[in-house]
Order: structure tokens, then sequence, then C-alpha cells
């Protein structure tokens, strides 16, 4: 799936940007009847994302191992904003938003990198998971503290529009005479 961005490492310097964390090309498997990607692909792609996300932070494969720590997402809130087509390639970056020992708060972006457009957005909420347990659990000191790093940078950034966006709609004039709802 990698088509040119170098996972990001713990001891990588902190970019005053979001951060590039994986690249890759839109499966042919991956494409609906509409000829685009399907939706449950692009929590796939977001989920996939997260790994080099965790390396950047210093909560890798290699920390997992020694601190039997993992993490889960607890939520994700994905905007589909415009169609991505088979083979085409992607980026996709992060930007923290928030942490504390037991939470990382962060938003991802996809953008198609041939035409320089955003495909869609997840934001995410990933709990830090003690590994016998399955609780949620605080953190080691070195992932916190390279939080701190990176959020000394991120706090600057804009947040972006589409953080803490509810899914709703108005109700009809028609669905407002019904009469469970008067």
């Amino acid at each position: 799936m990698s088509n040119g961005v170098k996972s990001p490492r713990p001891t990588d310097p902190i970019p005053a940007a979001p951060i590039d964390v994986m690249s890759g090309t839109v499966v042919r498997d991956w494409i609906d009847y509409n000829g685009h990607l399907n939706a449950g692909y692009y929590l796939v792609v977001f989920d996939d994302a997260i790994a080099p996300w965790m390396d950047f932070i210093g909560l890798g494969t290699a920390h997992r191992a020694v601190r039997d720590i993992t993490t889960f997402s607890a939520q994700n809130h994905i905007a589909y904003v415009r169609e991505i087509g088979p083979d085409e390639p992607y980026v996709i970056t992060v930007q923290l938003l928030g942490y504390d020992h037991k939470r990382i708060h962060a938003f991802q972006v996809m953008t198609q990198t041939t035409d320089d457009f955003v495909a869609a957005t997840c934001e995410v909420m990933s709990l830090h998971i003690d590994g016998p347990t399955h609780r949620v659990g605080p953190m080691a000191d070195e992932p916190y503290e390279r939080l701190g790093e990176i959020w000394a940078v991120h706090r600057e950034m804009p947040v972006p529009p589409e953080v803490g966006r509810p899914i709703a709609m108005r109700p009809s004039d028609e669905a407002l005479r019904h009469p469970d709802l008067a």
C-alpha cells in the first residue's frame, strides 16, 4: 500500500504541520458499485494509518511488547469529502488535538495526491489499554512526554472545522406534524 511516505519514528523532529504518517494507492478490490472507494475501506485506511502514528508517538510495536499495552479506537467520525477512485494515490496526515495519560484525540486527513484534494477526514479518540486487563490505563512517561512535545507544536495549529461536528438534520415540516413528535 505504501508509495512514498516513510513511516515516522519517535526520534523524528516534529513538523509544524500535520504529520505525514502513511501513503498508499486505492486498491481496486476496495471499489464499490459507484466506482469509488467503498465507505468501509476509508476506515481500513485510517485505521492502518494509526500504527505509524503510534510509532511516531512512541507507542509502537517495540513499546507495546515491552510494556504489554495496546491502544483501542474508542470513536471514529469519518467525513466523506470527495470521491477517490481505483489506483489513485493518497497520503494520510495526523494532527494531535489533545491528550491525557489515557487518551489521544487526533484528526486524520486523506488527501488524493495527484490532484491534491481532501477525500476524507477522520476524527479519532484512541484509548491507552493495559494488556493483561484490557482496561484503560495510564501510559508510560516516555510516550506521554513525546505527546507533550507534539502538542507544543500542534496546539498552535488551527482546529479543523470538521472537529466535533455532530451528525444532525432538522426534521422536515411533515415530520414535525407527526403525532409522536408533537
